[in-house]
């Protein structure tokens, strides 16, 4: 089955394989270009960001004998964003003999992006997941292992077979380890230069092709030029758009934004994920919000109680008095559902009054009944580093007492429009991992973020770039006393004094705040036509003030936390407008895409397949011009369009 044929845009080429869905990447890979080993010394790549997906493509780029250069404003690689994903990770291994396969982790993930995927991609990404395991296995990942010694699993939301494999509640963490030594085994070897404590400010084109980047060291604050024959951005995504997200602080747009500016489409900017497994907010003035795993409703059961005057402790509210809701809605996948539908349910019980804790602004993720059956044992080597830290922020003891969570803005499914190659629309600019917008569709499935990270720097880009590069053997990087790269620092500089000038009132962070509320009310877990119109005309007139009285401490030749942090809110500023206005257009509601105008009568997300089964994606027209919208038709031939259905 296929949708209704929707007007394509020229500009967007897919380049997707021809065959059958389970043939496409073994002919893509087999038909495409190769890069003479002897070749490969002689090109010079550029890769921005060293989480999963940048530290993974810059060690397997530089073990095929490529030049790499990798940036990372971190001090360190290891403090990657990545780190933080903790759950575990996807893979069609079929270990516990439950009826898993490559195919039906192809079907989950399209079924759970709500059908807003594109089928090459997802297919291609559970075919390579049963390889990610074995590359981690071999680098020293201490994945959780059962009695008899076999990989162990554990289940996520949106699947009813075990496919996620885990290193306790550290799984980010412990990948990365095993990226970065990768990784830096190449830089020892000479063939990746990493540069720490430098942030990307410009892609540098020429004559519409990526011709390298300008960046800031952080530490000195030198502006300096590097050129190359691809750039590969890997910089994650854009959840601090909403200030409180469970994003590390520093995380942001910037990379991508900058490359959006240049050329590169923006596509599905109103896909956002809000978790539905965080630690509510004690007060409006925190800063961070703390994911707590997915892995943990394996386990824990999710209620409040049936009354909204209830006052007693959790242990003194009998059963009959606690309404499981997940698990009375949903009875085939219970607690398991995907986060898009555990997060709107938390939202519904909480506005009704029913929320739990000092604010009553969270649900109860309880897990006697576990410990009852298994033994407190069992559950602290499955998730005790994970309790300790809940303990540690809370100060309370989640053996005794249950969990307090409430959903909060984590993924971005939006992103670099990317063709099946990875390239965005600017020739020899790729985007990698959470910052292109690729396989998830409008929600994505947990342990999944992780699995197409090391998919995309491990085995996609290295199999798709020779067909870039071969291209252009016997050239040069465009080097970098070319105008180009001239007129970029020009750029980075002007706007570096521009904000030091404005000398306001108030603080960068104050307007990041201001904006987060903006951006939380009105495009959060739930949008209506009037929200999204009030923000469409409320972040301006906040981005102007901002403009005009923000107040940037320091100066740009030293260390300066607060000039870095301007530039960054300052895209998020043009970010937010884009996504408001990319939610309104879209009339219907799908995954984390939630339209209060389109639901079913039970409250569920409403599809319109014959108006929008397509990928928005969006083109900059320069800062006071509307941005364009162009459309990748979605063509569904293995999985059929249906309601989502959960029950």
């Amino acid at each position: 089955m296929t949708a209704t044929p929707i007007d394509a845009s020229p500009r967007l080429d897919s380049k997707i394989p021809a065959g059958s869905i389970g043939e496409k990447w073994t002919n893509h890979k087999f038909g495409s270009k190769l890069v003479n080993p002897a070749n490969k010394r002689k090109y010079q790549i550029i890769v921005v960001g060293t989480g999963l997906a940048g530290a993974s493509a810059a060690a397997t780029l530089g073990e095929l004998g490529y030049n790499v250069k990798a940036f990372t404003f971190h001090e360190s690689p290891r403090r990657a964003h990545s780190i933080a994903a903790q759950g575990g990770i996807n893979a069609a291994k079929n270990y516990q003999n439950d009826g898993d396969s490559v195919y039906r982790l192809f079907y989950d993930t399209v079924k759970g992006g709500d059908y807003r995927s594109r089928e090459a991609n997802v297919h291609r990404l559970a075919e390579v997941s049963v390889n990610i395991i074995d590359q981690c296995v071999a680098q020293g990942v201490p994945f959780a292992r059962d009695y008899g010694g076999l990989l162990d699993n554990r289940s996520f939301g949106g699947a009813q077979v075990s496919r996620t494999f885990y290193a306790r509640g550290q799984t980010g963490q412990q990948l990365l380890l095993g990226a970065y030594s990768a990784m830096m085994r190449q830089v020892a070897a000479g063939t990746v230069e990493l540069h720490t404590r430098s942030e990307m400010l410009e892609v540098v084109i020429k004559d519409g092709v990526a011709a390298g980047i300008v960046v800031r060291d952080l530490t000195t604050g030198e502006v300096t030029s590097h050129s190359a024959h691809a750039v590969l951005i890997a910089t994650g995504g854009y959840s601090n758009a909403y200030y409180l997200s469970t994003n590390a602080m520093a995380s942001n747009v910037t990379a991508a934004w900058r490359a959006h500016r240049k050329g590169a489409f923006f596509a599905n900017p109103c896909y956002t994920q809000i978790h539905p497994t965080c630690i509510p907010a004690s007060d409006e003035f925190q800063s961070k919000l703390t994911l707590m795993s997915e892995s943990l409703r394996n386990d824990g059961r999710i209620w409040v109680p049936v009354s909204a005057d209830e006052t007693r402790p959790p242990d003194q509210i009998p059963e009959s008095e606690r309404d499981y809701y997940l698990e009375r809605k949903y009875p085939a996948f219970g607690n398991l559902v995907p986060r898009d539908v555990a997060s709107r349910n938390a939202k519904t019980v909480v506005d009704q009054g029913r929320g739990v804790g000092p604010l009553k602004n969270g649900v109860y993720l309880d897990f006697s009944d576990a410990i009852n059956r298994l033994g407190e044992d069992v559950i602290r080597e499955r998730y005790g580093n994970l309790f300790d830290m809940y303990e540690r922020i809370t100060a309370e003891n989640p053996y005794k007492v249950p969990m307090r969570i409430y959903p909060a803005t984590h993924y971005t499914m939006g992103g670099l429009w990317v063709d099946y190659d990875l390239m965005t629309t600017v020739p020899g600019l790729y985007a990698l991992g959470e910052a292109n917008f690729s396989d998830h569709g409008a929600n994505r499935l947990g342990a999944s973020a992780l699995m197409q990270g090391l998919a995309d720097g491990y085995f996609v880009i290295p199999a798709t770039i020779g067909n870039y590069l071969s291209n252009l053997l016997g050239t040069q990087p465009v080097p970098t006393d070319d105008p180009v790269f001239v007129d970029a620092e020009r750029e980075v500089a002007e706007r570096t004094r521009r904000w030091l000038s404005v000398q306001g009132t108030k603080s960068v962070d104050h307007y990041h705040r201001e904006l987060g509320k903006i951006v939380w009310d009105n495009i959060g877990m739930e949008r209506t036509a009037a929200g999204l119109e009030k923000a469409i005309s409320e972040i301006p007139a906040l981005q102007a003030e901002f403009e005009k009285d923000v107040r940037v401490l320091g100066d740009g030749e030293s260390p300066n936390q607060s000039l870095e942090k301007v530039g960054r809110v300052a895209d998020f500023f043009e970010l937010a407008q884009l996504m408001a206005r990319d939610a309104l257009h879209r009339e219907e509601s799908c995954g984390g895409h939630f339209r209060a105008e389109h639901q079913t009568e039970e409250g569920e997300a409403q599809r319109d397949d014959e108006n929008f089964a397509y990928v928005g994606a969006w083109e900059w027209q320069g800062p006071d011009s509307p941005q364009q919208l162009h459309k990748e038709p979605l063509e569904f031939e293995n999985v059929a369009l249906t309601q989502r259905s959960y029950k």
